[in-house]
This record gives structure tokens, C-alpha cells and sequence, in this order.
């Protein structure tokens, strides 16, 4: 594989709000890398992820599919997200990003959070990265005092755990430490690094030194923390020589609480919702002499179509398995409109909601029937209900909602879905790691009570 075969990085964080970055109009994050990688390449507006929680956002970003499509609509006891040692995961017959760039020969590494199964047949290992360095689930899915049903949390190396309850607030230090030594081992050949943030999950422990200089509390140092990392692995690809062949992506797998500091201004709901706050995301890529800098697209882009886009700057092949995303290259350069027919709102199994250009049609809402139609050109906010004044374009919206229904399926109208395939499964699960009293754990229990 030749060296001119760009490198690439995304970086994806954890509940990130649409409005928490200068970029985006904070006026109380400090985040002047990600506001100088913004003026360097490309910032949607409108970008969205599969899901408005972490599983299913995080699998569909990694296979280019919508959660329906391979089974992470919901999981055992119809739970939304993946729980330590539940018997599901990622199919290993998914093809991920990782699988499609090592076909190019490229090395591959995830860092940080995986949340795709912590069985040993769904770690990351198994779906095409070389290595891993991080934890498998949520930050909050660990051992709290008096409270907690939940084992120690795993910090793991590959498929090793190699400590239990480790230090959060030194974490993300530890995952750039990791990041840089991946980037200058792999310099003489291409590479995929996929960082995926901690921050800003709930519970927030956060480096004093970012606690001090904040003007929002925790929730500021974390993203602050975030910027932090991100400068470092610009530094470090001028230093290697590497910035001109480097594509990276910076993005975050579902909305903002709401609470606790996060913004998802100036849009409607949050994280769990299918309101516009819980799926559209910030979302930057920046490739100097490819990505003319300085630009801002309001074009509809989805975390799916990653997948397609690195195949093609690698020449790899893409899945024999159907996906749903789209190359969107040519769109982050300025020189195409969105691929996509349409845009499908789910929250776990069920069909919230449908966009086709400047219009969002939403028929259903935490499983109650609706109607209610937006044009969130004039109103991103989602305030006025248009549906009565425009009866054709809520015709035309329903029909394409019927088209999902036939293809992926819908809790609410009881369709199963003709080409969803099955999420992986295992016989005999067991935790990664189990709680034992004299154990000399680093904190034996994390003292925050905010879970995420």
C-alpha cells in the first residue's frame, strides 16, 4: 500500500451538544483548535447521526447503516444501549470501517469508547482494528458507592482489562498519550485512528487545570479537555510531517442532555429525543489541498456516510452488505449537494420522523401518534407546525416514511422490516470484570451521583 494513501482520524465524543462549541456559538466553551479546524476545512450545519443514543449511533457509524439495519434497534429486556456483559453486540459478519481500511492495508486503532459489546467475540479486535486501548461502555457503567448495580469499570488493552476504576480525570491524557504513539509507529504507512472521547458523559471528572480556567462549570473543562486533544493531534501530524495527507473528522454520537452545562442551542430537545437536538451534531473535516478551508455546508450529511467516503479516499471496496450511506466527498468540498433521498429519524425501533430537503415530517413522539411538519430552513427550532398549511408535501413525506417502514421496519405501525440482518449474539455472557472487596482498586468507588 503506498504512503499517499491519506491517513485518517475520526474523532468522536460523547454527548456533545450541537451548540458547545465556539464554532457552533458557544459563548462559555474555550475551544479555539476546533474553531481553527473549522476555518481550515469544512463545518456542517446539518449533520446527523443514526440514533439519538450512544449504541446504536456508534454501530451505525462504524457499518454505514441505519441501528435497524443490523439489529441495534433495542437489545435484551428492550434496553436501548448495550449494558456490561449482555450477550449482544456487533455481528462479527458486519463489515466496519476498520475492515474496509485494512483490506488497504492500512493500521488501525481505536482509543477510548467502544459501546458495540463487551464480549470477547464484539470487542473491537474482532471487527478489523489492530488494537485497542480504552473502555468497552459508558464511563458511568461502573462501580458507585451504595448504588451502583455494576461491576468494576474496565480499562482495557486490546482484550486484556488492565485496570479496574481507573482514574477519570487523567483518562483522556492517557488516550492522547496512546494516540500520539500510534500516529509515530505508523508514520511510513497509512492509518485509521478512530478517538473516541469519554468526555462529556456524565459522571464529568474532569483535570483540575481545565476545572480552573472554566466559565461552564465541569462541563466546560471537558469540552475544554476535548480541544485540548484535538490541538495535540494537529501538533502532532505538522511534527510528523503527515498534515497535507491527513483527513480528520470531528464529531459527536448524539446530542446534549440539556443539563448539566451542555447546549444543543438553537435547536429542540436532546439526547434520547428525535427532536433535531438529538441527532444533529457538529460535525468538521478538514484535509488541507483536498477540503478548501473556511467553508460551511448546510448540505444533509450522516454519520453513515463515512464508511463509503473513507473507502473511497483509501480505493477500497465497499460492503457486499447493503449500507446507507453515501459518499459525501465531493459534498465536504464544496462541490455537490447532499446524496440523500431522505433522512430517517429513529429512537431505538421506532420511526419518529423523515427529512427531504428543507422539510422534517414528525408522526410519532416517545411512541405517541403525531403530525407535525417543519421547515427547518426558517424555523431550525422546530416551532411551527406547518402540516396543515401544506398538506401535498406532508403526503409526499409519508410516503417516503412507507418506504422505510418496508425496507428497515417500525415498532409503531408493527412492520418488521424486509432487509434488516440480525445483531450478534452469544451463548453465557459474563462481565469483564467482577467487584471483589480487598481488591487494591485505584478509587474503589466513583463518588459523583450525576449518571448520563
Amino acid at each position: 500500500m503506498s504512503k499517499d494513501a491519506p491517513n485518517i482520524i475520526l474523532i468522536n465524543c460523547d454527548d456533545l451538544g450541537y451548540g458547545d462549541l465556539g464554532c457552533y456559538g458557544s459563548q462559555v466553551n474555550s475551544t479555539p483548535h476546533l474553531d481553527r479546524m473549522a476555518s481550515e476545512g469544512v463545518r456542517f450545519t446539518d449533520f446527523y447521526m443514526a440514533a439519538p443514543i450512544c449504541t446504536p449511533s456508534r454501530g451505525a457509524m462504524m457499518t454505514g447503516c441505519y441501528p435497524r439495519r443490523i439489529g441495534f434497534g433495542s437489545f435484551d429486556n428492550d434496553a436501548g444501549v448495550l449494558f456490561p456483559g449482555m450477550a449482544t453486540g456487533l455481528n462479527p459478519s458486519e463489515t466496519t470501517i476498520a475492515k474496509v481500511l485494512k483490506q488497504r492495508g492500512y493500521a488501525t486503532r481505536i482509543v477510548g469508547k467502544w459501546h458495540c459489546g463487551d464480549q470477547r467475540e464484539f470487542l473491537p479486535t474482532r471487527h478489523g482494528f489492530d488494537g485497542y486501548f480504552g473502555l468497552p461502555y459508558s464511563n458511568d457503567m461502573s462501580r458507585q458507592a451504595g448504588m451502583s448495580p455494576y461491576p468494576p469499570l474496565p480499562l482495557m488493552l486490546d482484550e486484556e482489562v488492565i485496570q479496574q476504576q481507573p482514574d477519570q480525570a487523567a483518562l483522556t491524557e492517557r488516550y492522547v498519550d496512546d494516540c500520539v504513539r500510534f500516529m509515530r509507529a505508523n508514520r511510513d504507512r497509512p492509518f485509521f485512528l478512530y478517538f473516541a472521547h469519554m468526555y462529556v458523559h456524565l459522571p464529568i471528572y474532569a483535570p483540575q487545570r481545565f476545572l480552573d480556567q472554566s466559565r461552564n462549570g465541569a462541563y466546560g473543562a471537558a469540552v475544554a479537555a476535548v480541544d485540548w486533544s484535538v490541538g495535540v493531534i494537529m501538533a502532532e501530524l505538522k511534527k510528523l510531517g503527515l498534515d497535507n495527507n491527513t483527513l480528520v473528522v470531528f464529531t459527536s454520537d448524539n446530542g446534549a442532555r440539556g443539563d448539566h452545562g451542555g447546549s444543543n442551542a438553537p435547536l429542540r430537545g436532546g439526547k434520547q429525543s428525535t427532536w433535531e437536538g438529538g441527532l444533529r451534531v457538529p460535525c468538521i473535516m478538514r484535509w488541507p489541498g483536498m477540503i478548501k478551508p473556511g467553508q460551511v455546508s448546510s448540505e444533509v450529511v450522516t454519520a453513515m456516510d463515512f464508511l463509503p467516503t473513507f473507502a473511497r479516499v483509501s480505493d477500497a471496496p465497499l460492503p457486499g452488505n447493503r449500507i446507507d450511506g453515501k459518499d459525501i466527498l465531493d459534498v465536504a468540498r464544496g462541490e455537490a449537494p447532499s446524496p440523500h433521498k431522505a433522512f430517517y429519524y429513529y429512537r431505538m425501533n421506532d420511526l419518529d420522523a423523515v427529512r427531504a430537503g428543507r422539510w422534517k415530517l414528525h408522526v410519532s413522539k416517545w411512541g405517541q401518534e403525531m403530525l407535525e411538519l417543519y421547515d427547518l430552513v426558517e424555523d431550525i427550532g422546530e416551532t411551527r407546525n406547518l402540516a396543515a398549511e401544506q398538506p401535498n408535501v406532508v403526503a409526499e413525506l409519508q410516503e417516503l416514511l412507507e418506504e422505510a417502514r418496508e425496507d428497515l421496519g417500525d415498532a409503531l405501525t408493527g412492520r418488521p422490516g424486509a432487509n434488516c440482518r440480525p445483531v450478534g449474539r452469544v451463548e453465557n455472557p459474563v462481565p469483564l470484570t467482577v467487584y471483589e472487596e480487598d481488591y487494591p482498586y485505584f478509587a474503589a468507588e466513583y463518588d459523583l451521583p450525576d449518571r448520563g
